[in-house]
């Protein structure tokens, strides 16, 4: 496999930050049994379109990394400065909106690439603490954030589409 580069996207990326953010949630979601096609369809045409992506990169507290591999986009990850939660104990906290590899790439390197980068922007920027919240039916997601030392603090409700659907938060202390 070639070397993964991660860089911070701007507004020229949002074409293809609409297309891959589509593209891998549908990847990571479609096939489970508890999320239907119209509740799918839903979800991805409110959060990922021209609009929504442009606006995101266009926010101040937003960040967008993207992971590229011979200049293709292969994964991406959203944060945002100072965003709470109830269960979130932190005074300056960093939220990790948005983690995902394409297929081929899960499992090679990316998440881990845009995990660390996402750690030295919590760094830089003072943070103390990264959040994120993750849905309780992907354990392969809720054991990599374990073994990066987030740790299950409470939980909220995430509405994908019409049906409303359970989200672990999870958080590391810096």
């Amino acid at each position: 496999m070639s070397e993964i580069n991660i860089r911070r996207a701007d507004k020229n990326d949002a074409e293809m930050l609409t297309a891959l953010s589509y593209e891998t949630f549908d990847d990571a979601f479609r096939e489970h049994p508890k999320n239907s096609p119209a509740d799918m369809k839903i979800y991805m045409e409110k959060a990922f379109n021209i609009e929504v992506v442009s606006a995101e990169l266009s926010e101040e507290n937003s960040i967008f990394l993207i992971a590229e591999s011979e200049n293709e986009a292969v994964g991406y990850a959203k944060i945002t400065l100072g965003t709470f939660e109830e269960d979130i104990k932190a005074k300056r906290p960093l939220e990790l909106n948005r983690l995902y590899a394409k297929t081929d790439f899960i499992g090679k390197g990316v998440g881990q690439q845009l995990m660390d980068e996402c750690f030295k922007i919590a760094a830089d920027k003072k943070c103390d603490a990264v959040w994120l919240g993750v849905w309780e039916y992907n354990p392969r997601a809720i054991r990599f954030y374990e073994k990066q030392g987030f740790r299950k603090v409470g939980s909220h409700v995430f509405l994908l589409g019409t049906d409303p659907q359970i989200d672990l938060l999870m958080q590391k202390n810096l």
